[in-house]
């Protein structure tokens, strides 16, 4: 508890540093008075729009240039961190990420700073623990209490930050866990409110209640930002591979990404940044339907290029920027369309589109739904927009399979789908299951001269090898003393008894793929062979060694669910 208090606080002063520095960056740039967000303008200079994001985004591409040539690991952000690697970042690599964060947001680009915010804050929290040598799943609590911390400290909301950190980062609702994932997430939004004020917080007008009539029209809504979020996620790649093909130099794609966006700027500043500034303006003034949509399509597509060609940041406050323009469209075009009794309230719309696209692209219904019952202070409200959170969230799991987080590693070749500990999957190999004493005897061996070797009840398996000591096939020991073999053990050759002569394990398999390999072949001893390429014997693995393995492993990895692990 007290290392999640020092970590709540370090997370809050972070944010709370880089949200001024963004926003001093800004006012430098772009010459915006201080206490005005960049997306809340109405104005800015058409040659500073297009200057400012290209040589933020040319600092960028440099970057990765650099970290290509010189073979640098790509940075590893905290879900991919609690699902592979057992809680371990490094905060040399959380830094550069936050810069680089910190260069896209204060250039102008199209994303939001809480990628630099949970990513610091969860590598700081890294750092400490593998300092104390926290076990694996201590660890991993550790990471989620620096995010849950940084979220926490953005938006004012310690609640929000909390689960946050249960649903996306640690990925399960834990007893043990609950305490030091709360303290951490106060400690960081009170450290935040003392400093200043939390950069991401909204004030949020007083709502009315939500009747039964309007529940159906507000589900609508949910179902049809389900589809927007999967449009979105789909198209990342798409427009991801326009920059990644052969027209642009690595370390030029974020510069005309850059270019993009200013030149969407110029029609209007609110796909400048995260959108903070925006969202506020928007929620309490009056818009055209053709000038919602406008934005809606500009902002989205800012943010996609911003992604796609280099530049850093999340779609955190940018999805629930865009699905309150959603939930106001959609308040807009239903007035139009049916009697005033029907009709939705634009707020409770709003709020509703801002939760549900915030689940279809971040993830975390009770997330959404718990930053909107601290906006509103509102039970009414919540449980509607929880309804549709709920539904959104089913929808897009069933539609689509992924957050935009996870997405976004599937398209590197990762295969999660959430912050669950699934690396100790890929850590339980083969190689550290298997035994290296083999028994092995030459296919000229007869059945009687094997018997003579090896006793009844001393092995399990025989492995059969030929001249050149490359795996023939295996031979049970049951097999080998039967009966039937009697009478003619002297004449024949123990290869004849040979079996899974092409089925075999490699060392670097995991435990999973080792499983199904013994299910399908339906075998109790297999061997281990050197590599793809080469028929050597180093060891073999039983079945029930491995199955006894992974029931283990299995157990240790959900005990934590219920606080056995704290």
């Amino acid at each position: 508890m007290p290392l999640s208090l020092v970590i709540g606080i370090i997370a809050g002063a972070i944010v709370t540093l880089m949200s001024e520095i963004a926003q001093i960056a800004h006012v430098l740039i772009y010459g915006i008075r201080i206490d005005v967000r960049l997306s809340a303008n109405d104005w800015v200079n058409p040659i500073i729009a297009l200057i400012a994001p290209a040589l933020g985004g040319l600092s960028l591409g440099i970057m990765e240039w650099l970290r290509r040539r010189w073979k640098i690991a790509a940075a590893v952000d905290p879900v991919e961190a609690n699902a592979l690697r057992g809680g371990r970042l490094s905060l040399r690599d959380s830094i550069i990420v936050s810069w680089q964060t910190l260069v896209s947001n204060g250039s102008g680009a199209s994303v939001g700073l809480e990628a630099g915010y949970t990513q610091i804050g969860a590598g700081a929290a890294s750092l400490l623990g593998q300092y104390l040598t926290l076990r694996r799943n201590d660890l991993r609590l550790i990471v989620g209490c620096g995010a849950a911390a940084a979220i926490a400290a953005a938006f004012g909301a310690p609640i929000t930050g909390a689960f946050y950190a249960c649903e996306l980062i640690v990925g399960v609702y834990s007893v043990g866990s609950a305490a030091p994932i709360l303290a951490a997430s106060l400690a960081g939004a009170l450290t935040a409110q003392w400093l200043g004020g939390a950069p991401y917080s909204l004030e949020v007008p007083r709502v009315g209640a939500v009747g039964l009539e309007q529940y159906l029209s507000l589900i609508v809504l949910a179902l049809l930002v389900s589809g927007i979020g999967i449009v979105v996620m789909r198209s990342s790649s798409y427009v991801e591979r326009l920059f990644v093909r052969k027209w642009f130099p690595v370390w030029l794609r974020p510069a005309v990404g850059g270019v993009c966006v200013g030149a969407m700027a110029i029609v209007t500043p609110q796909v400048l940044a995260a959108g903070h500034g925006a969202m506020v303006l928007d929620l309490h003034r009056e818009m055209l339907a053709t000038t919602i949509a406008l934005v809606i399509v500009l902002k989205l597509s800012a943010c996609l290029i911003s992604l796609a060609s280099g530049f850093r940041g999340g779609l955190f406050f940018a999805s629930l920027f865009v699905g309150s323009l959603l939930g106001k469209l959609f308040a807009v075009l239903l007035a139009m369309i049916v009697p005033a009794s029907f009709a939705v309230d634009p707020l409770v719309a709003m709020l509703t589109g801002m939760a549900t696209l915030g689940v279809a692209i971040v993830g975390g219904p009770l997330t959404m739904s718990f930053l909107v019952l601290e906006m509103t202070r509102n039970v009414d409200v919540t449980a509607v927009v929880l309804a549709g959170c709920i539904v959104t969230s089913i929808c897009v799991r069933f539609m689509f399979g992924h957050s935009f987080s996870t997405w976004r590693l599937h398209l590197r070749g990762e295969t999660i789908r959430s912050a669950n500990d699934v690396g100790w999957l890929r850590n339980l190999t083969v190689e550290r299951m298997m035994r290296s004493d083999v028994a092995k005897c030459p296919t000229t061996t007869t059945i009687a001269a094997c018997r003579h070797e090896f006793l009844l009840g001393s092995r399990q398996a025989v492995v059969v090898v030929n001249n050149s000591d490359d795996y023939c096939g295996l031979v049970s020991l049951p097999d080998l003393y039967s009966g039937e073999l009697d009478s003619i053990a002297d004449e024949i050759q123990v290869v004849e008894l040979a079996k899974y002569i092409d089925v075999a394990l490699l060392p670097e398999m995991n435990v999973k793929t080792a499983m199904k390999i013994f299910d399908d072949s339906g075998a109790e001893v297999l061997a281990v062979l050197e590599s793809e390429n080469s028929r050597k014997v180093v060891g073999f693995l039983t079945e029930s060694f491995a199955r006894r393995r992974y029931v283990e492993e299995i157990d240790q990895a959900t005990r934590g669910v219920l606080g056995a692990l704290s």
